[in-house]
């Protein structure tokens, strides 16, 4: 793909990357390690423009670690050019990445975000599993301006009050149930939630609708990204919070519009939430 040069300064560079999805999640990935690229936030929403770019809802940028005992820190950037702590989806593709390239030949990679330290497993059947740490149910890890600790929180949104479940899962979280996922309001809500008073970072908002104890179907409006096909670390906090109004039994499938996520985790406060889907490289480009 040959698309036109964005300048930077103090000269034109063209840059390597590669575009990857997870069940329709998609991402722009680019080595930090053999290249040097300057990021801006203009430069970035460039690139994500669908139009006059190459189109992503997530920019991640593979980079050396710090640590000693960590194989690579893991960049994200929103298609609006913020930085953000975590995503899920792209955790896979970041681990289908650096193994298909070749920057490493471990199946059981350690990656350091800005949240943490995560693990990735690459399984035999191709698929990836992520280590994607404990859920945090405390307001101030969103943060989020809640006046104590709750299962559930009431919030004035366009003068209706939602009933909500908060959680960080390395991102901030707010999980809507809702009776059908067809009809959510999503397009009513969404932006509103996301940018809400009470979530000063902003948030990502899941609408949830429980199938039966093993099956949750949702949709997703993320922070910076409006509605995407799929957001793994939404689908973590979706499970996360209806564990724990016991709703749901330790593994779930959550069914996102782009296809399906295994999601397990056992309800102890310290136990990591775990994920398993898909990574697929797309093609190749330079811009």
């Amino acid at each position: 793909m040959s698309v036109q040069s964005v300048e930077t300064h103090p000269a034109s560079q063209t840059v390597k990357f590669t575009k990857m999805q997870g069940l329709g999640n998609d991402f722009m990935v680019i080595d930090c390690i053999n290249q040097s690229v300057e990021f801006t936030t203009e430069k970035i929403r460039q690139w994500s423009d669908r139009n006059f770019g190459i189109g992503f809802d997530q920019l991640l940028v593979v980079e050396n670690a710090s640590q000693e005992s960590v194989d690579f820190r893991y960049r994200i950037f929103n298609a609006d050019g913020s930085e953000v702590q975590q995503c899920g989806n792209g955790a896979r593709c970041f681990a289908r990445y650096v193994y298909d390239k070749g920057l490493t030949d471990k199946t059981e990679i350690y990656v350091e975000t800005a949240s943490g330290v995560i693990v990735l497993y690459i399984e035999d059947s191709g698929l990836v599993r992520v280590n994607m740490g404990a859920p945090n149910f405390e307001p101030s890890s969103l943060p989020f301006l809640a006046p104590a600790r709750q299962e559930e929180y009431a919030l004035n949104v366009l003068g209706e009050t939602l009933l909500i479940g908060a959680v960080s899962m390395g991102n901030p979280h707010a999980v809507l149930p809702v009776d059908d996922i067809k009809t959510a309001p999503v397009e009513k809500f969404g932006a509103a939630v996301e940018s809400h008073a009470s979530f000063p970072e902003r948030v990502n908002v899941g609408f949830a609708q429980k199938v039966d104890n093993s099956h949750i179907r949702l949709r997703v409006y993320e922070r910076g990204a409006a509605e995407t096909l799929a957001c793994g670390t939404g689908a973590c906090a979706a499970m996360a919070v209806f564990r724990l109004w016991q709703q749901v039994g330790d593994k779930v499938t959550v069914s996102l519009p782009g296809g399906d996520l295994l999601v397990e985790w056992n309800g102890q406060a310290d136990s990591p939430v775990w994920m398993s889907g898909p990574a697929i490289t797309v093609f190749e480009g330079e811009i």
